[in-house]
């Protein structure tokens, strides 16, 4: 029993950190109908920016959470207003080549920037130590993340369900000519929506500093993999089927990390695989 909470804790986390990517590469697909296949490499930017905050310029852990996605968000801004926005109305292959160029392009960025090895980052003084949970430690900062992850989903409901500014995206997200004819500016509309997915993206890269040990270049490749599956579980474009395809698929890597670590991967392929056979739509999709 002891064994299997803390394996439930742990997928919980990592679970968290996938949603938190999946949560922006989900808005950005709901609203601008864009697979932004370079989302993985705001995750890294996130990363790289918050430690070089937090270690060299010799800033808090908050400082470093909050300018390093910030500083990201100018990135975003110009592959949208620059680039994207020529290519809403083209096929899907066309977007995703053109944001996997950009993988390579931020790839190269960051080893040009903070070299090809691997960074170490500091250690936290507070958000650093364990708790005993049923005899055995656990860290609190993958409790803290567990925290985070329910937040910020609560923070996105709230703001498109509750909000006139929420409204107004989920109606230009519907019918764009339709809000444009009402006075809706819709590209600079689309243009803050994919800051604001770039920043969750960058976020989730923050919160990654303390927990992955090693800051590598080309670390976004392997969290937008997981975040696609999660989004393609839960229905493309669905922030609620995001978050649980976060936890489904959390939980279930960290017991396939425990109990059968050579079918890691594996595993979250299968589960994928039958929710494509059984409903190709995602969990929470809407049929096309």
């Amino acid at each position: 029993m002891q064994s299997y909470v803390h394996v439930i804790l742990a997928g919980l986390s990592s679970g968290m950190f996938i949603w938190l990517v999946a949560s922006g590469l989900t808005l950005i697909f709901g609203v601008l109908g864009v697979l932004n296949f370079a989302h993985g490499s705001f995750y890294m930017l996130g990363a790289y920016c918050s430690f070089t905050v937090l270690k060299y310029l010799g800033a808090g852990y908050w400082a470093g959470l909050l300018l390093g996605p910030v500083g990201v968000c100018a990135a975003g801004f110009v592959v949208e207003r620059f680039f994207l926005r020529h290519v809403y109305r083209l096929a899907l292959p066309y977007q995703l080549l053109l944001t996997f160029a950009f993988v390579l392009i931020f790839d190269n960025l960051v080893k040009i920037v903070w070299g090809g090895g691997a960074l170490s980052p500091p250690t936290l003084s507070f958000l650093g130590g364990t708790i005993p949970i049923l005899g055995r430690n656990f860290p609190v900062y993958n409790l803290f993340i567990i925290a985070v992850g329910p937040a910020v989903a609560l923070l996105l409901w709230a703001l498109l369900e509750k909000t006139w500014y929420g409204r107004i995206i989920r109606a230009s997200s519907s019918d764009r000519e339709m809000a444009a004819s009402l006075g809706v500016r819709v590209p600079a509309l689309f243009t803050g929506v994919f800051v604001f997915g770039t920043w969750l993206g960058a976020l989730g890269g923050g919160l990654a500093v303390p927990y992955v040990g090693l800051l590598t270049p080309g670390m976004g490749e392997t969290i937008i993999i997981e975040a696609f599956i999660v989004a393609v579980i839960g229905g493309l474009g669905s922030l609620k089927g995001a978050f649980v395809g976060a936890l489904v698929i959390g939980v279930l890597s960290a017991f396939g990390t425990r109990f059968f670590p050579a079918f890691d991967m594996f595993l979250i392929f299968i589960l994928m695989a039958g929710v494509l056979l059984l409903r190709p739509q995602g969990l929470f999709g809407a049929a096309r």
